[in-house]
C-alpha cells in the first residue's frame, strides 16, 4: 500500500522511536527533516531537494522499512504500524518545520542497546551530539560530506 508522506512519517516514528515518549519521536522526526534539507552528501542527493519519501525509503537506512532482517520476518514494520493522533501531531511539526533543538544538525542515530554511545557513528561519517532516550545522535563529521 502507498501512503503519503505524512502517513509514512508518521508510521515511522511510531516504529523507529514510539516508546521513545514526544522528545524521542520529536527527535527522530528531526533527523528525518535534517536529511531531506542538508546541502550536502548522501541525503541531498537522495533527497532531491527535500523528498522526505525518498530518505524515509532509502534502501538500508532504517530497519523498519524492511519487512525481513537477517532472513527473518520483522514484525516492527512501518507497514504494521497504526498511528495515532500524537504521531501524526508530531509528523505535522516537523513537516511543518519544527525541529527538536537537543538533536542539532544530527544526521545519524541508534540504539546501542547500552548505556554508553560509540564516540563516532560507524564509518566515522558522524560525532556523538547527544542522548535522548535510548538513542544516540549524531552531527556529520567532515567525512560525511564525501559520502
Amino acid at each position: 500500500m502507498a501512503y503519503d508522506t505524512r502517513e509514512l512519517l508518521a508510521r515511522l516514528i511510531q516504529c523507529e522511536a514510539g516508546g521513545e515518549g514526544e522528545d524521542g519521536m520529536r527527535a527522530v522526526a528531526t533527523v528525518i527533516m535534517n536529511r531531506a534539507s542538508t546541502p550536502y552528501g548522501e541525503f541531498s542527493r537522495i533527497s532531491q531537494g527535500g523528498d522526505v519519501r525518498s530518505i524515509i525509503l532509502q534502501p538500508g537506512q532504517f530497519v523498519c522499512t524492511r519487512t525481513s532482517v537477517g532472513g527473518s520476518y520483522n514484525a516492527q514494520n512501518i507497514y504494521n504500524m497504526v498511528p495515532t493522533d500524537i504521531h501524526f501531531e508530531i509528523a505535522d511539526w516537523a513537516l511543518g518545520g519544527g525541529r527538536f533543538g537537543p538533536v542539532g544538525d544530527s544526521l545519524f542515530f541508534y540504539n546501542p542497546y547500552s548505556d554508553n554511545c560509540a564516540p563516532y557513528f560507524p564509518t566515522n561519517v558522524g560525532v556523538i551530539h547527544n542522548r535522548i532516550g535510548d538513542h544516540c545522535f549524531y552531527i556529520p563529521t567532515v567525512y560525511y560530506k564525501s559520502t
